[in-house]
């Protein structure tokens, strides 16, 4: 198995690390020395990839048999896809993924999201995102596309928020959003390894959506620390992106991997998700 891992950022390095934990040979993109020498430390060979294709990464691209793709689009299009097309025809066999966002449904009023709906994005970042997931899938191998909720785990929960006092609890009654554990759409990724279906999309998420408060208020539990005020939506002086944010209310429905990749949830909702987050933080904490 040798594997490619377009952007290691906060999933795809945890992506390379496992596989490469288990013996994998697995290289990954980044953009600095100092990301270099850390992907060095977790047993991931670097590549530096500024937009523009090296000899290196070419030749890593020609060998791989799994190859994820995970960086954002950008008003160009997808650097990777863009910077591999004129030089890389993928084996057929290959295993490719692209990471994408739940984003790309828009809004949905509160309702479910499938994977075979019509994508409806309303912003320009998940608009970009759709176009993406298009041309990752009209590759000679087309890439199995995952798209993601909000993303947290060790390190990026709302227990960091909580503690660095950036924490809001935004009243918008009815609001609910979906999330996953980085654990659990790793978990997802190396469930496809053995169960490829090229082109296939799945929505890896939670089984509990539910507004963004509730969350704050169980890692303020976990913390010891009083929750912020409740602040009325109308009042919350929200950026522009913030608004976007809030003007989408969707529940992501997780049946299809669940079913045809045999995924199980290790953190089946924020509860257990915080728990392990906090653990996390208590072991990197100073004794």
């Amino acid at each position: 198995m040798r594997v490619l891992v377009l952007g290691c950022g906060y999933v795809g390095k945890a992506f390379a690390q496992t596989l490469a934990e288990q013996g994998a040979f697995v290289q990954g993109t980044c953009r600095s020395a100092a990301s270099a020498e850390e992907l060095r430390q977790a047993g991931i060979t670097p590549i530096l990839f500024d937009g523009t294709i090296s000899a290196e990464l070419a030749e890593a691209a020609q060998q791989a048999t799994h190859v994820l793709a995970s960086i954002p689009p950008g008003q160009e299009g997808d650097p990777a896809l863009l910077a591999l097309s004129p030089v890389w025809t993928p084996k057929v066999g290959t295993w490719i993924a692209y990471l994408s966002t739940t984003g790309v449904y828009g809004d949905r009023a509160g309702g479910w999201a499938f994977e075979d709906d019509v994508p409806t994005p309303l912003s320009i970042e998940a608009k970009r995102r759709a176009e993406a997931e298009a041309g990752w899938r009209g590759i000679t191998s087309p890439a199995h596309v995952f798209r993601l909720p909000g993303i947290y785990g060790p390190g990026r929960s709302a227990l960091e928020q909580v503690l660095s006092g950036t924490a809001r609890r935004i009243d918008k009654p009815g609001q609910v959003f979906s999330r996953a554990h980085r654990t659990d759409i790793v978990a997802a990724l190396t469930a496809s390894l053995a169960n490829p279906n090229p082109g296939r999309i799945y929505n890896i998420c939670d089984d509990h959506p539910c507004a963004s408060g509730e969350v704050i208020l169980e890692a303020c539990k976990l913390l010891g620390r009083e929750p912020p005020p409740l602040i009325p939506f109308e009042a919350a002086g929200l950026s522009e992106m913030g608004k976007r944010f809030y003007s989408e209310c969707k529940r992501v429905s997780n049946v299809r991997a669940k079913e045809e990749l045999g995924w199980k949830l290790a953190f089946p909702t924020f509860v257990e998700g915080l728990a392990d987050c906090y653990e996390d933080l208590q072991t990197r904490q100073p004794s």
